[in-house]
C-alpha cells in the first residue's frame, strides 16, 4: 500500500511538472506570436488552466515532503502526549478539510459538464476540462493528509529533516 501511495504522489508531481512545461510553451506561444505579428487564441486562458492544475496537482506530494508551511508557534512549547494530541487534532482538520475541497472541486466539475459551461475567453473551452486538475490535486491531497493521520496515530510519522526544516 506504501509503495502505491508513494507512486501516486509522485506521479501528481510528475503532471504538475509537466503542466508547467506547458504553461512555459503557452507563454513562450504567446510572446512569439506577438513578435511575429499573428494571434493565437486561448493562450492566456490555457496558461493560467496550466498554472491552476499544476499548482493543485503538487499540494499532496510537497505535503508528503514535509515542504509545506506549518505555523509551530504553539508546537514549539508542546511536549510528548500533548504534542502528539495537537498533531492527531491538526491532521484530523486537515483532513476533513481537504476531504470537503475534493468533494466540492468534483462537484464543480459534475456541474459544469451537467450544464455545459464554457469559458468567457475566445477559446470557448469546457469548463469542467480545467477544473479536472483541481479535483483530482484536491482528492490526492486528501488522501495524503489522511495518510499523515493514519501515520502519526500509528506512531510512524516521519520527522526528518524534510519536516524538521519548518519547525
Amino acid at each position: 500500500m506504501r509503495r502505491l501511495l508513494d507512486a501516486l504522489y509522485t506521479g501528481a508531481a510528475w503532471l504538475a511538472a509537466l503542466f508547467m512545461v506547458g504553461l512555459l510553451l503557452m507563454v513562450l506561444l504567446s510572446i512569439v506570436s506577438r513578435l511575429l505579428h499573428f494571434h493565437v487564441p486561448g493562450t492566456d486562458a490555457y496558461a493560467g488552466y496550466l498554472m491552476a492544475g499544476a499548482g493543485f496537482l503538487a499540494l499532496a506530494h510537497t505535503l508528503k515532503k514535509g515542504e509545506h508551511i506549518r505555523v509551530t508557534l504553539v508546537l514549539t512549547y508542546l511536549k510528548g502526549g500533548v504534542r502528539r494530541g495537537f498533531e492527531i487534532w491538526a491532521l484530523a482538520a486537515a483532513s476533513a478539510l481537504a476531504l470537503l475541497s475534493a468533494f466540492y472541486s468534483a462537484r464543480l466539475v459534475w456541474q459544469s459538464h451537467a450544464f455545459h459551461d464554457i469559458s468567457t475567453s475566445n477559446d470557448a473551452t469546457p469548463l469542467w476540462i480545467p477544473q479536472l486538475g483541481m479535483a483530482i490535486g484536491t482528492a490526492i491531497l486528501a488522501i495524503a493528509f489522511i495518510d499523515e493521520l493514519v501515520l502519526e496515530v500509528r506512531g510512524e510519522r516521519r520527522t526528518g529533516d524534510a519536516a524538521a526544516r519548518n519547525e
